[in-house]
């Protein structure tokens, strides 16, 4: 002991204090060795497993915050904060409450952006408690226990100074068995909150879009067949959905009707809702379908109806129709033929389905082109202008501003050949993207939109500026009641003021602004991982093509060219995007169904026929099931070996036909037969300007040709009945001559026998073989009726193994 006292200089202690020593370690070894008698061999020797670390400090509770109005107060308001109390600890908390602290001033967007970042609880930065008697009390709260609070203090006391935007805290405060003797800060949840009591010297121009767009609910097959009974059949049910009382769509009408923000629709919407209006069908098994339900029915008339109120008196955006996918076009779709010339007609029937709105009087542009989140390159500014648009919508993340400009430039700014680049600020407008279903979520995004926007206006009062804000094409439900309480709490005018998109896009360019469009290779690799490949565009241009081909035959081409046009406009949306497998399904139903389509007109297979003669006819049959005329077809059958079979006057022939709505027609062609033996025959339809329609049909015909030494056999024979029936002219003129009629004009004198007179009395003269007979009913024909038959009687005869043709 002396030793190890001199090695580690410490004084020896005395006897006294070495008994106190050995005495306390007793009495602490005593119940340890309790506890080990009481443990099993196997509990002994096990090495004791970490424990997982209990939450502790400032992360000890969780809060909450459900709400805080008003979301920019203004002078002499009461802040009103509502929130719950969680204890994630296996601890009980004694002697809490609940605060409200205001931290510092955040002076630009970027110090926002920061504060963002924090967490945890940072004396100084998260700034002092207001006055106790606004707190939340909390005597006890218990491990897993629940609690909500609330806690409402006056402007006045915030104690705020300049106006600007402050990071203001819920702090939770409370002592913990493990520590009693001192309070700590135990959970704390940060927001912001505008203040701006009077004016700014300049607001700023605000224009919010909000968009009405959905995904592709029906294909390209229809049903009725009057001449204007024609209905869309639907896919499933899923708009209706968004369009009951509730839905997404319910609650974006009702939400924007009341706010002042420009209209982006797809006109693709509006048709779909007014096909159900007119009461719709639903895709069933089989290839059957079914009626739409009539609450549904009903609820897309009332939506119709509401949604040409709504939009009256304000700006509205039509998207060309299917909202399509500029970027995949622009990238993957330019090279093949028919996409470009597809994207301008759908930009013309998106005016004019906008336009059809029931009861409403709008401005539509079709104006602006607006790419998958704002993500431009040249390539897709071109798309965009070859279908007509003069303005593209992008965001400020794609034409990002130079460091050296220290404010946000106005939004409008022209790219070069006349068009000009609308630039939503991306802070704004990803401020409601992800979950919004907790009402926390739902407040923290509404107070930072705010606070963003309060920001963007104080860095540079003295210019005045224009903002736009687009945010995501879909929102859900929640992300619109939450986009829709950030926008009223804008529209009060203290920094912010309403602008329409057209007024926007006609402002004056900040001559600092970026205006240099990004690369092709600077496109985000993100989105291009979802944009449609070339094969897509590809198959759509075979069904184009398609149906080209089936529109020339019909009398009423409308009828398919209109939705299979329009199905394949749908093909391309942006709602596409992350949905591949879908997208390619959608592609291939809609190319099947024309498919089916075509094969309603077609030739009817014919079986193997046996041909003899000279010459004979072979009929062919061409069958119509569809709901209306086919014209400007031809039939052309072609001989594969005309010198032995010839059609016509050559190796082929064709005849014109026009088939009737559910009919069939059948054409009969000439042949001469030149030598014996099998020969091939193909029919074929064939439009007006020769292309071939449909299948061919091929089938053998047998040849067998009546030889010259037949004809010859058949000639002599001809030749000896002529000769036969002459011999007995003549011998019954001789036999006349030697009963003395002669043969020349004699005068009348009495009737012999012969001249079909009576018999003199007495003479024995035999009668003819027919006198007693009974008379055919050729010969004597019923009373009333004709002398005979209309038609000779016909030769039926037994078919070959083959199909018959006519002679």
């Amino acid at each position: 002991m002396a030793e190890a006292a001199a090695t580690h200089r410490t004084p020896c202690p005395s006897p006294a204090r070495r008994r106190l020593r050995r005495v306390v370690a007793v009495t602490a070894a005593v119940p340890l060795l309790g506890l080990l008698a009481h443990l099993t061999p196997a509990q002994a020797n096990t090495p004791r497993q970490p424990a997982a670390a209990e939450p502790t400090g400032s992360r000890t509770v969780d809060i909450q915050l459900t709400g805080l109005t008003p979301e920019a107060p203004e002078a002499g308001d009461t802040v009103t904060v509502t929130g719950t109390l969680t204890n994630r600890s296996k601890q009980t908390i004694t002697e809490a409450h609940v605060a409200l602290r205001v931290g510092q001033l955040l002076g630009s967007r970027s110090a926002i952006d920061v504060a963002d970042g924090r967490s945890g609880y940072t004396p100084g930065l998260d700034g002092n408690e207001v006055a106790d008697k606004y707190d939340h009390k909390v005597d006890k709260l218990k491990p897993k226990q629940k609690e909500s609070f609330s806690l409402a203090v006056p402007v006045k006391d915030l104690q705020l100074g300049a106006d600007g935007v402050y990071q203001i805290g819920v702090s939770f405060d409370g002592r913990t068995s493990s520590v009693p003797w001192q309070e700590q800060v135990l959970g704390i949840k940060r927001t912001y909150l505008p203040w701006q009591p009077e004016p700014t010297a300049r607001q700023s121009r605000t224009t919010v879009l909000w968009p009405l767009i959905s995904t592709a609910h029906i294909g390209a097959r229809t049903v009725g067949g009057g001449e204007d009974d024609q209905n869309n059949v639907f896919e499933n049910d899923d708009l209706a959905k968004e369009i009951l009382p509730g839905g997404r769509l319910d609650r974006m009408l009702a939400l924007g009707k009341s706010l002042d923000v420009t209209w982006v629709i797809d006109p693709d919407l509006v048709n779909t809702v007014a096909d159900m209006a007119n009461g719709y069908r639903l895709a069933g098994k089989d290839g059957k379908t079914v009626a739409g339900p009539k609450k549904n029915k009903d609820a897309a008339t009332s939506w119709l109806n509401a949604l040409g109120k709504a939009l009256t008196g304000h700006s509205v955006v039509a998207l060309p129709y299917g909202d399509p996918d500029l970027a995949s076009i622009a990238h993957n779709g330019t090279k093949v033929p028919t996409t470009l010339a597809r994207l301008k007609t759908a930009t013309d029937i998106g005016r004019s389905t906008t336009l059809s709105i029931p009861d409403a009087d709008l401005k539509v542009s079709t104006d602006y082109a607006w790419p998958v989140d704002g993500a431009i390159d040249r390539s897709i500014v071109d798309v965009a202008t070859s279908a007509g648009a003069t303005k593209v919508i992008t965001r400020s993340d794609s034409l990002s501003e130079p460091d050296s400009l220290l404010y946000t430039p106005s939004a409008a700014r022209p790219i070069g050949g006349g068009v000009t680049a609308i630039v939503t600020d991306t802070r704004l407008s990803t401020a409601f993207e992800g979950s919004m279903d907790s009402p926390q979520s739902a407040t923290l995004a509404v107070q930072r939109f705010l606070a963003q926007s309060l920001a963007l206006t104080r860095q540079d009062e003295q210019k005045q500026r224009t903002v736009v804000v687009a945010p995501q094409r879909t929102p859900t439900t929640a992300q619109a009641e939450a986009m829709a309480t950030a926008v009223r709490a804008l529209q009060g005018g203290r920094w912010s003021l309403s602008q329409e998109l057209d007024d926007t896009a006609k402002t004056k360019a900040d001559p600092q602004a970026n205006t240099r469009v990004p690369a092709r290779s600077a496109y985000p690799k993100s989105l291009r991982k979802q944009e449609l490949p070339t094969a897509a565009f590809t198959s759509l241009h075979t069904t184009q093509k398609g149906l080209d081909s089936f529109q020339e035959i019909l009398q009423r081409p409308d009828r398919v060219i209109t939705p299979f046009g329009l199905a394949m406009d749908r093909a391309v949306a942006t709602s596409w995007r992350g949905r591949a497998g879908e997208a390619a399904s959608y592609r291939t139903d809609v190319r099947s169904y024309l498919d089916s389509l075509v094969r309603q007109v077609r030739l009817i297979p014919k079986t193997d026929a046996k041909l003899s003669g000279h010459s004979a006819t072979i009929p062919v049959t061409v069958q119509n099931n569809l709901l209306q005329d086919a014209q400007h077809l031809k039939v052309r059958l072609t001989s594969t070996k005309p010198t032995r079979l010839k059609i016509g006057e050559g190796p082929w022939e064709e005849r014109a036909i026009k088939i009737g709505a559910g009919h069939s027609q059948t054409v009969k062609f000439d042949t001469t037969i030149n030598a014996n033996g099998p020969v091939q025959v193909q029919a074929q339809l064939v439009t007006d300007d020769n292309r071939p329609y449909g299948q061919p049909v091929e089938f053998s015909v047998d040849a067998t040709e009546v030889t010259s030494t037949v004809m010859l056999i058949i000639a002599g024979g001809v030749l000896l009945l002529v000769l036969a029936g002459l011999r007995m002219y003549t011998q019954r003129k001789r036999r006349a001559r030697e009963d003395g009629t002669g043969g020349g004009d004699t005068a009348p004198g009495p009737q012999g026998p012969g001249d079909g007179g009576p018999a003199p009395a007495g003479e024995d003269t035999p009668r003819g073989p027919a006198a007693d007979a009974p008379r055919s009913p050729a010969e004597n024909p019923p009373k009333g009726s004709a002398a005979g038959p209309d038609t000779g009687s016909e030769n039926i005869e037994r078919s070959g193994t083959g199909e018959r043709v006519d002679r």
